[in-house]
């Protein structure tokens, strides 16, 4: 019997306002990205280096907080940025790019080359305050985008009414910070046990 393969990766959420990502590339991959992380958060700080851009790149600076820097990728683009993503259609560069990155301990994903990434753009539902993120371990974006429509459907609209007032009752709960988690979780298993009923 073949032992199933083990996702390990460990997701976080980042906060890419407080943050500067550099993206190295103008073309149909750095925009892509930049969509993708925009879409998240239109708030990210981005910074943008590479010798042209494409037009929905730059139309994308007058609504977003992104700066253009025309000029090929050099080392000194590196300095105080925190994400860096490599796009280009240079194979040397984008490893050049990893390279420089891991050098100095910053965080870089290199677009369609999973063994050069230290984490991976994956799939996100966002209703409201709830996000969920999903992950294939870099092995198919395919399934990671059908599960974020399937999530997209399953997760209802006014979830986020939910969390609010869910919220708000926090902080009238009594008591140390287990007996606030107990109290919780047993006035929200409803939500679970509703759809197993449900699918009975």
């Amino acid at each position: 019997m073949k032992l199933m393969s083990k996702n390990e990766l460990y997701p976080v959420f980042l906060k890419v306002n407080n943050l500067t990502t550099l993206i190295v590339g103008g073309g149909n991959v750095a925009l892509e990205k930049l969509t993708f992380l925009l879409k998240s958060s239109p708030n990210a700080k981005v910074i943008l280096v590479s010798i042209t851009f494409k037009d929905e790149i730059i139309a994308l600076t007058k609504k977003h907080n992104i700066q253009l820097i025309e000029d090929s990728y050099n080392l000194r683009y590196l300095e105080n940025k925190n994400i860096v993503i490599a796009t280009t259609d240079n194979v040397a560069v984008n490893e050049q790019v990893y390279n420089d990155c891991r050098a100095k301990n910053i965080l870089v994903n290199v677009a369609d080359n999973p063994p050069f990434c230290d984490f991976y753009m994956g799939g996100i539902v966002t209703k409201g305050n709830v996000k969920v993120a999903i992950s294939t371990n870099g092995k198919s974006p395919t399934t990671a985008k059908r599960l974020r429509q399937f999530f997209e459907d399953v997760i209802p609209e006014n979830i986020d009414d939910l969390v609010k007032n869910l919220n708000e009752f926090r902080k009238t709960i009594k008591g140390d910070f287990e007996e606030k988690v107990d109290t919780l979780n047993e006035f929200t298993k409803g939500l679970v046990s509703k759809k197993d009923k449900n699918e009975n």
